[in-house]
């Protein structure tokens, strides 16, 4: 697999060419890495869809450098929009807005509306530039993993989901770690569709005090907020510290060569059995999320059938990462 350094201005060059000719790159955002195409060419954004196995009426999001560029998108530009971008781009917040007629509709999953984010990695934002100056209006990408599966946040992880000719980008580990969050600003109302590390105290703040209401039937598909997503090969099962402690006491130790009945990632239950492989949470929900997808990955390459997840805390700090568990343990 070509992986590039993302920082080598030729490689930049030859990434955002490959764009505007309509073929897939992967590039790091600070959230995770992207699977990209140039969002105003259907044909292209097909490719994403085909090589994740993604339902082609699951929406991606359309990354761009500017605030502009994302108003090219829209046929409305709603205030809470231009409120939320002034606030948190470049950054891990996606809006959803109308989307203009003629452009992106394979993007958006054939909806009226869009959803467009300015990332703050500096080789996703030099790629998006460099990709602009070629005139690509945009990149539609999703994580670049199959679709369901754990999201990447490491080049490596992307060569181990895809075949070798996939053009890479390497911007080295996610700072972020997890998806952003969304936030629908296409009805009278601002909804929070999938919450990422931004909590939603902050995007209020944002909003002038506006509270953000409840996902409901009328709000658009979102990438991500399917019940069943980002998903180890293992089964996931969150339990509460008790119960976890609990199950770990009927586990004999494991040895003779024979593969661990489960793998536990956990901030407070230790020591494990013998032989029962782990990973320890962070305790500070930033650290958890930037570690999260990376720790279920080495924990799945265990080879065990189960992972056993100590539930993170009620704080609206971890709802991301609580999100993205909840999700995976819905796929067992």
């Amino acid at each position: 697999m070509p992986i590039r350094d993302g920082a080598d201005a030729t490689a930049l060059r030859e990434a955002a060419q490959r764009l505007a000719d309509g073929e897939l790159v992967a590039f790091p955002t600070e959230t995770v890495y992207g699977l990209g195409a140039r969002a105003d060419d259907d044909a292209a954004v097909a490719r994403i869809y085909a090589a994740k196995g993604r339902p082609a009426d699951h929406p991606l999001i359309v990354h761009v450098a500017q605030v502009d560029a994302a108003q090219a998108f829209a046929a409305a530009w709603p205030a809470r929009a231009q409120r939320l971008a002034a606030a948190f781009w470049p950054g891990p917040l996606t809006v959803i807005v109308p989307r203009a007629p003629g452009i992106g509709a394979a993007a958006a999953g054939g909806q009226d509306t869009i959803g467009l984010r300015c990332p703050a990695h500096p080789v996703a934002h030099a790629l998006l530039s460099e990709a602009a100056s070629l005139g690509v209006p945009g990149v539609a990408a999703p994580s670049a993993n199959r679709f369901g599966r754990v999201s990447p946040t490491q080049a490596s992880h992307v060569a181990a989901e895809f075949e070798p000719s996939l053009w890479v980008l390497d911007g080295g580990p996610c700072e972020v770690g997890i998806e952003s969050a969304i936030v629908d600003c296409s009805r009278d109302r601002a909804v929070l569709l999938r919450p990422g590390t931004l909590t939603r105290e902050r995007i209020e703040a944002a909003l002038g005090g506006e509270k953000l209401g409840m996902r409901d039937r009328d709000a658009p598909r979102a990438s991500g907020t399917l019940e069943a997503h980002y998903a180890p090969r293992a089964k996931v099962r969150l339990m509460d510290a008790p119960a976890l402690k609990a199950a770990l006491s009927v586990l004999g130790p494991t040895g003779g060569g024979a593969k661990p009945p489960v793998a536990v990632y956990s901030r407070t239950v230790g020591p494990l059995p013998a032989g029962i492989p782990g990973r320890a949470m962070p305790a500070d929900a930033a650290a958890a999320a930037q570690a999260l997808f990376s720790a279920l990955r080495e924990l799945d390459a265990c080879g065990t059938p189960l992972i056993w997840i100590e539930t993170p805390p009620a704080e609206s700090t971890w709802d991301g990462v609580r999100d993205r568990l909840q999700r995976a343990a819905a796929a067992g």
